[in-house]
């Protein structure tokens, strides 16, 4: 991912992966998944399980504080003919389809614990939690876009109980293509020449999850004229492209932004021409007869997405793609102009980002001498040749500003480097962008004690409040360890926060310190932690040094 116009260097750590590329490549979980089967009981007027959909009637499951439909089809499989295409209409079926199982997730390899490989194409599918019983009212409705560098994640990892619950909104997860099945950009995938419609296959299936809320939120207790989009890292990236793409205009009236910034450009159309043809050429597909799209058409789900490898180590990244009619323009460049889709907005970065990438590293052994095997601890050494490799001429300003206080320190002063440069500079320039034209929200999260990974070594130093660390506050996770009795009240303050947004565009509520939305001249941040003083104003800019990074970058 290229940076803002303020830095047209790219960021990324020699031998490293971007987002959680390094972790993933040694963590795999057992797939899982899930079947839908069709039954005749259609008697949804007297059954709290059965909704009708525009599609049919789905039978979820009730329990003393939700109800919840998992699996339901908001689009045509995208098989075949249909791979590589716009997604269509789901087609519609008779009987009561059980919604009590996940449906399958789109084709990625082994991820982080919370993602299951798979080799479906037929994956968009998405999941609604309601409160146990439909409010006279009609709900907001949260649809939440997983992250997880549009290659891994599964929408039903999220579950959303408390929100649901606590916070008394609809939640709608989703599933949508992933890795080269989802952002493959190639002339030969084009509709029609030169028509720029590739590339975004992914952008639009969550376009159509948005139209199938707008249609179908209704049936479900949620009001389709109050819809949050949400999303954390890639997610986040997902939310910012809809605040540009004309299709999805009129489609959610509330955005919030997790752990990416809206100033971070997306891939050209040539970058991403020159990534297709990149894999094309690692598929082996260069010289066939009929050209390489028609060659990648011939693989399985499963070959395209091994050939396309992890992040950092493949021969193509995924992305959205500037350009054509899914996304005009870039979303830096449209929030840059104020020519965007003007909705309140909540926007956040975790204290620690980038140290959950560091123990990447040292797991996969990309920083062992030869002959040792992982993990390997990040000396002093790589520290300094780290931020050499990544700053050039800059490299001494920052080594001064971030000195190394003993060896042993260092993937933790790393970790500070990369999150105040890539995280921290960029997400402050999208709230100071966002809020000249709507009501903006920013935030911290803070949870240094930050529960991490239930199937995962500990690391050699503190994870802190690392990427994705937040996630188990505001949904049911199984990955990560259980929260304390103060995280557990943290919890409770975030979801609701959450929530009062997704009602009114405001987190404010009576029973919460009070959250001031952003101003530039202010620079008021609301920290995110647990225990009495925990929620709070904080300096961002201080704490992360973020005049530094714009007297080195500008």
């Amino acid at each position: 991912m290229r940076m803002t116009g303020w830095s047209a260097r790219r960021w990324r750590l020699p031998g490293a992966v971007g987002a959680l590329g390094a972790v993933i490549l040694t963590l795999a979980v057992a797939p899982t998944g899930g079947s839908a089967t069709v039954d005749t009981d259609s008697r949804s007027d007297r059954n709290p399980a059965v909704v009708r959909t525009e599609s049919g009637a789905v039978r979820g499951t009730v329990a003393a504080d939700h109800r919840s439909f998992l699996g339901v089809p908001y689009a045509a499989p995208p098989v075949g003919a249909l791979r590589w295409t716009s997604p269509r209409p789901a087609p519609a079926w008779t009987g009561v389809r059980d919604a009590t199982v996940p449906a399958p997730a789109c084709a990625q390899l082994p991820g982080l614990p919370m993602d299951r490989p798979s080799v479906a194409e037929d994956c968009l599918y998405l999941n609604v939690t309601t409160p146990p019983r439909e409010s006279e009212r009609r709900l907001p409705v949260l649809v939440w876009i997983h992250g997880g560098h549009f290659l891994f994640g599964q929408g039903d990892t999220y579950g959303g109980q408390r929100l649901a619950a606590d916070g008394d909104v609809v939640v709608v997860t989703v599933n949508y293509r992933l890795g080269p099945l989802g952002f493959l950009a190639l002339p030969g995938l084009e509709s029609a020449p030169g028509a720029g419609t590739s590339g975004n296959f992914g952008l639009e299936d969550q376009q159509a999850a948005l139209r199938w809320v707008r249609a179908n939120a209704a049936s479900f207790g949620g009001d389709p004229g109050n819809v949050t989009i949400a999303g954390q890292s890639a997610g986040a990236t997902s939310v910012c492209a809809h605040l540009a793409a004309p299709g999805s205009r009129g489609l959610f009236h509330r955005a919030i932004v997790q752990s990416n910034a809206c100033t971070n450009p997306v891939r050209t159309r040539r970058e991403a021409y020159a990534g297709g043809a990149a894999l094309g050429t690692a598929a082996g597909c260069d010289r066939h007869p009929a050209g390489v799209a028609a060659c990648l058409r011939e693989l399985s789900a499963s070959e395209l997405v091994e050939r396309a490898g992890y992040p950092g180590r493949g021969p193509w990244e995924p992305g959205l793609v500037a350009g054509g009619p899914v996304l005009p323009v870039d979303p830096a460049a449209a929030l840059a102009s104020g020519a965007f889709h003007r909705v309140p907005m909540l926007v956040g970065v975790t204290r620690d980002e980038y140290r959950a990438q560091v123990w990447g590293m040292e797991r996969t052994g990309m920083l062992c001498p030869p002959k040792k095997q992982a993990p390997c601890p990040l000396t002093g050494t790589q520290y300094r040749e780290q931020v050499e490799a990544t700053f050039g001429a800059d490299a001494p300003a920052v080594l001064r500003r971030y000195p190394l206080p003993r060896p042993d320190k260092a993937s933790e002063v790393l970790g500070a480097v990369m999150t105040d440069h890539q995280y921290v500079r960029p997400m402050l320039d999208t709230v100071t962008a966002t809020s000249r034209h709507v009501p903006t929200y920013a935030y911290e999260f803070a949870d240094r004690q930050a529960p991490f990974f239930t199937e995962a070594a500990t690391p050699s130093f503190p994870t802190g409040a690392y990427h994705l660390s937040e996630l188990p506050y505001l949904f049911a996770v199984g990955y990560a360890r259980p929260l304390s009795t103060d995280q557990t009240a943290l919890s409770t303050a975030m979801v609701r926060y959450w929530s009062s947004f997704a009602h009114t565009g405001d987190p404010n509520r009576s029973d919460l310190p009070e959250w001031p939305r952003w101003q530039a001249q202010a620079g008021y941040v609301q920290a995110l932690a647990p225990g009495r003083d925990g929620i709070g104003r904080t300096d961002l800019e201080r704490d992360h040094h973020v005049p530094f990074w714009r007297s080195i970058i500008d």
